[in-house]
């Protein structure tokens, strides 16, 4: 089982920026890639963005391409989403976790963008 702790969110206006950071717990953090995954009220839960093990390669929803970017430490069992140009349809609670797996979400950490 691996822990995740995400934080960094918060109340930002549209145009603005907030980076987020996901500790996770495990000594093989390094082997597997990771997601960001964000869950608006009343909306099921969707995909923003993956990289893989050692982040060479990146993948982002459609919706985010081009404003948000994902990357990682694998030194510090960290992984970032730099979320730039936020948009009030941006408002979610966003978690992280490991691709694939199967364990708990996180607490995830809540982004507010008013207009």
């Amino acid at each position: 089982q691996v822990q995740l702790v995400e934080s960094g969110g918060g109340l930002v206006q549209a145009g603005g920026s907030l980076r987020l950071s996901c500790a996770a717990s495990g000594r093989t953090f390094s082997t597997y890639a990771m997601g960001w995954f964000r869950q608006a009220p009343g909306k099921e839960r969707e995909f923003v963005a993956a990289i893989s093990w050692n982040g060479g390669m990146t993948y982002y929803a459609d919706s985010v391409k081009g404003r948000f970017t994902i990357s990682r430490d694998n030194a510090k069992n960290t992984v970032y989403v730099q979320m730039n140009s936020l948009k009030p349809e941006d408002t979610a609670v966003y978690y992280c976790r490991p691709i694939p797996y199967l364990g708990s979400w996180g607490q995830g950490t809540q982004v507010t963008v008013s207009p």
